[in-house]
């Protein structure tokens, strides 16, 4: 009999910043989970960027900018990721 490891259900995130995934999505989540974690994030980066289309920065920094665009990037890919995995599973049920 053979057993699983205990990391074989665990999907790697993306991980731009770094040689080796740190982070991981647990592919067995429950969907109601899933939803949960991309819903959060998914109205977090909304609401995020509609604050800061209405703000008025009088001097745009270059650093002020690219750090709302890394921190859109990074939510977003985190969506995108647990996405994927919401995918896999609905492919892996219709086989």
């Amino acid at each position: 009999m053979t057993s699983k490891s205990p990391l074989c259900n665990y999907v790697p995130m993306s991980h731009p910043a770094t040689d080796r995934p740190v982070l991981f999505i647990d592919a067995d989540a429950p969907l109601r989970d899933l939803h949960a974690c991309v819903s959060e994030r998914l109205n977090a980066i909304l609401k995020y960027l509609d604050l800061m289309a209405c703000v008025h920065l009088p001097d745009h920094a270059e650093h002020d900018i690219n750090t709302v665009t890394t921190i859109a990037r990074i939510m977003v890919q985190d969506v995108r990721d647990v996405f994927r995995v919401v995918e896999q599973r609905g492919a892996d049920a219709t086989r």
